[in-house]
């Protein structure tokens, strides 16, 4: 019963919004807006106010949402070497993982403007159907679209980011760690990165569903608050 109260209130809420979208008044005012752009829209405002936190010192490691734990081969879960693990003690994990972060942030800015060219060149197959669906059904989209395209950015800038770390810190964790790839390194901490960004975009996605207005955009409000 539950379900079907909630598929009708769908079904009213797409039908108030396409019949918003054809009135001849909204011509004028949306002009060839329409809700394929207001997923753009929604999806650009989200990973912009995203990528403005992550990017920040710190955005990474003091953000609940994003922050990348560590690889195994520095302690993080999953350790397979007793040694690394036990010389990898609260303070020094600590040091570790804010680097990690760090570096995740350099990813970051090598990633923002491939984010922002794939969100203008998505296809949106039912737009109706993404802006009526869950708090992040824009973002999964997103994510779903670009396959690996985000990772793919993000590693060169986080094996840069890797690079400067405290050497005296990582290069003995390095040493201790027998077999240790820097490139499967890099990979583990972009890949963590990578949905990192997608959770910190989703989250954005969900406060602005919850309120239209903080978006300050007035026609991706006027569709948004018809649902």
């Amino acid at each position: 019963m539950k379900q079907q109260i909630i598929s009708r209130r769908n079904m009213i809420g797409g039908t108030t919004l396409v019949a918003l979208l054809m009135l001849p008044g909204c011509a004028t005012s949306l002009g060839s807006f329409g809700i394929d752009d207001a997923v753009r829209r929604l999806l650009t405002i989200s990973s912009q106010r995203a990528f403005a936190r992550l990017m920040q010192a710190n955005g990474f490691y003091d953000n609940q949402v994003a922050q990348i734990d560590l690889p195994p081969q520095l302690g993080g879960a999953g350790a397979s070497n007793a040694i690394i693990a036990a010389l990898t003690g609260a303070v020094i994990k600590d040091r570790l993982r804010k680097q990690v972060n760090r570096a995740a942030e350099v990813g970051a800015k090598r990633a923002a403007p491939v984010v922002t060219d794939a969100i203008r060149g998505l296809t949106i197959a039912d737009a109706l159907g993404v802006i009526q669906g869950g708090p992040t059904a824009a973002t999964s989209l997103l994510e779903n679209a670009m396959g690996d395209a985000l990772f793919n950015a993000m590693l060169p800038g986080v094996g840069e980011g890797l690079r400067m770390f405290d050497d005296k810190i990582v290069t003995e964790a390095l040493r201790l760690a027998t077999g240790i790839d820097f490139q499967g390194l890099a990979s583990d901490v972009s890949r963590k990165g990578s949905r990192a960004i997608y959770r910190a975009i989703g989250a954005e996605e969900a406060a602005i569903r919850a309120n239209p207005g903080s978006a300050n955009d007035t026609l991706l409000f006027s569709i948004l608050s018809t649902i």
